[in-house]
């Protein structure tokens, strides 16, 4: 895999666009602080980008299918990179409005780049190797993220904001630059006219397929647990920060779950050797609630990194197990829509769940917010697991009688 110069391209790509990408988000942050007193309007403006990835994503998983997946990525990475105009104009104008704009744009061209991005990678490597690259892959994106908000952090004290974004949009570029010399393979697919037939019908062939597949079909339900915790993730981290009264804890919160994070997903692999994946998928899901009830404890700086390391190791283990599951199970011709169903269906649980957890926090607080969210992951886990063992959905057996055959 190592000898692979698409693997190379990917993951340089992905490094250099995620440190773009979170120095836009540090600096979207910095932006609404001083601007947007309430965390439920926070969570609005945050909202109001991901319903527009959610709005396009059917066209996207239709392109993603029909046409080259290459060249969806290398268009959607220059929108990205142009979107960030629009955040200078609001830096200027010192408007809400003109970054809910760039938050549009910058949303929508995802909605076409990463489902793409999953469907490209199954074509660049072997199926065996799947497991190792996605691993590999998110903590590339894990490591993008820590060494971005330590970057970020202290950009804002040295340069101006408006450079911070500049910043961001020189990584845009540099992510457009190396889609440019990925290669790959997309003869081995249907006849074009065949291939056109089955992607112009959208999102309803896919759901038969779904329901078909139990993996499939409770991978994509499990993964909407992290979810419960994710989509308020930044919003938890500013509560954390001001109720211990210290700027410093969300560096090193974002520093010790990016590290437990890449822990994780390294070790995922072997990990994967000694255990199936329903039970992968169902322990990290427990061990994310727990980590959810643990920060009740959040006025303790330790407690609060502990909880977070958790999560970070949990989350680690849990996605790249559930992404190599989609990638070998889906047939390679429905891709497309598929993951791009799955980025609609993971904006709207992380939509409603930034909303929720804004309008927590002003109602209830952080740390009674927490144990609701935790007590209802662990029981959302053991719902799931009586179902599959009630119906016999046993997720490794379906795997390997799958990839046997």
């Amino acid at each position: 895999m190592w000898k692979n110069r698409n693997v190379w391209i990917i993951l340089t790509g992905e490094f250099v666009a995620g440190l773009g990408l979170w120095l836009g988000i540090i600096g979207n942050l910095e932006f609404m602080q001083d601007r947007v007193p309430s965390d439920f309007v926070k969570a609005i403006i945050l909202a109001i980008g991901l319903l527009a990835g959610v709005a396009i994503g059917p066209l996207a998983g239709r392109l993603t299918d029909q046409g080259s997946k290459k060249k969806i990525m290398l268009i959607s990475s220059i929108v990205r990179a142009l979107s960030v105009i629009f955040m200078f104009v609001a830096i200027e104008t010192n408007s809400v409005v003109w970054m809910v704009v760039f938050l549009i744009i910058l949303q929508g061209s995802a909605a076409f780049y990463f489902p793409a991005l999953q469907a490209a990678i199954p074509l660049i490597v072997k199926e065996r190797e799947l497991l190792a690259l996605n691993g590999v892959h998110m903590n590339v994106s894990t490591l993008s993220r820590v060494i971005g908000t330590a970057i970020a952090g202290v950009l804002l004290t040295l340069i101006s904001l408006r450079n911070v974004y500049a910043l961001s949009l020189v990584a845009y570029l540099l992510l457009a630059v190396a889609t440019l010399f990925l290669q790959l393979d997309e003869t081995k697919k249907p006849s074009a006219k065949k291939l056109d037939a089955k992607a112009s019908s959208g999102f309803k062939d896919v759901f038969p397929i779904i329901k078909s597949i139990p993996v499939i079909f409770m991978t994509l339900v499990m993964t909407l647990i992290p979810l419960l915790f994710i989509g308020g993730f930044n919003l938890l981290v500013i509560n954390i920060s001001e109720l211990q009264d210290s700027t410093a804890i969300k560096g090193w919160i974002y520093t010790a779950e990016g590290l437990a994070f890449m822990t994780g997903a390294f070790m995922i692999k072997r990990i994967g050797e000694k255990f199936s994946a329903f039970s992968i998928l169902f322990s990290f899901s427990f061990l994310i609630g727990v980590a959810q009830l643990m920060l009740y404890f959040a006025d303790i700086p330790f407690m609060s990194i502990a909880a977070f390391v958790l999560f970070g190791f949990s989350v680690g283990c849990f996605f790249p197990t559930a992404v190599t599951i989609f990638q070998t199970r889906m047939p390679k011709e429905y891709h497309g829509r598929f993951f791009s169903f799955r980025n609609m269906l993971d904006r709207i649980v992380f939509q409603v769940v930034l909303l929720v957890t804004g309008f927590f926090l002003d109602l209830i607080g952080l740390q009674l917010m927490v144990v609701l969210f935790g007590i209802s992951s662990i029981a959302m886990t053991a719902a799931f697991l009586v179902y599959t063992r009630k119906h016999k959905l046993h997720i490794e057996e379906d795997s390997t009688e799958k990839m046997s055959s």
